[in-house]
Parts: structure tokens; C-alpha cells; sequence
């Protein structure tokens, strides 16, 4: 199991690859990969992401850990990316490897819904407009409803 929190860009292929090799007894790996989007009616310039060093890798590692147990996974990468992102650029990524493909994509929805509603980040998105601070959305918060 990896958490990764980092400034730089990741290479996807790398990371999906690397993350496959050796586990000859997963039947399953699945990978979701998050874009920073652009603003429907602004478009935006970049988004900003903070976070507190330590606290953050704490919270990843602790939610990493749970999915391992909850869907008896046998690996799990998480990675996220803070400082200034444009939209295009990738976000993070969650790879989940399991003896089954249910198990797999269960832990990685699980992973994905923590990342969204729990994960301490704060995202500011910057536009001709102005910066403005990313609030929490009722639809992420349901979605924990179903853990």
C-alpha cells in the first residue's frame, strides 16, 4: 500500500504499471484517475490546493488502511497533488488490486467518496472573476452514506 500527497505531476502509465507488476494473485486492479475541470460558466485559470504536511498523509494513510480490511484488498495507491493545478491536469489517482473485481471497484468507489468528503484539502479555484473556496457538496457527503 502507497499514499502518496505531492506537488509534482505523476506519470499515469508509470504508476498504473508499476502498480500491476507482481500481483499474480489479484484478479482485479482498477484505477481512477481525478482531472481538474474547467468552470462551466467561467472558465477557470487554475485551482489551488492546500493542505496540512503530515495531518493529510495521516488521513490518507488511516483511509487506505481501512479499505485494505474492509474489501480484503491486496494493494492500494493513493495519490493526490496540492499547489497550483490547471484544468486538464491530473488531480490524483486511487488503484486498488483485489482476487476479485467487485472487491476491487467497491474499495476504490470507497476510496474516491473519502478522498471527496473527508480528505484535508482545500481547493480555491481562480478565474477572470476571482478566487473562489471550493465548498462542500451535498452529493459528495450522501454518497458516504452507502459505507
Amino acid at each position: 500500500m502507497r499514499v502518496s500527497v505531492q506537488e509534482q505531476a505523476f506519470d499515469l502509465g508509470a504508476e498504473s504499471t508499476a502498480f500491476a507488476a507482481g500481483h499474480r494473485d489479484m484478479g482485479a486492479i482498477v484505477t481512477f484517475t481525478g482531472v481538474v475541470r474547467d468552470l462551466p460558466d467561467d472558465p477557470m485559470e487554475a485551482m489551488e490546493i492546500e493542505h496540512y504536511p503530515g495531518m493529510t498523509e495521516k488521513a490518507l494513510q488511516d483511509i487506505a488502511e481501512q479499505a485494505m480490511i474492509r474489501f480484503a484488498l491486496g494493494d492500494a495507491l493513493v495519490i493526490h497533488r496540492f499547489g497550483r493545478l490547471t484544468p486538464g491536469e491530473m488531480i490524483m489517482m486511487v488503484a486498488t488490486a483485489a482476487r476479485h473485481r467487485k472487491d476491487a471497484f467497491a474499495a476504490a468507489e470507497f476510496l474516491m467518496d473519502y478522498l471527496k468528503s473527508r480528505a484535508p484539502f482545500w481547493k480555491r479555484e481562480i478565474s477572470a472573476k476571482g478566487a473562489e473556496w471550493v465548498a462542500a457538496r451535498d452529493e459528495d457527503e450522501e454518497a458516504l452514506s452507502r459505507w
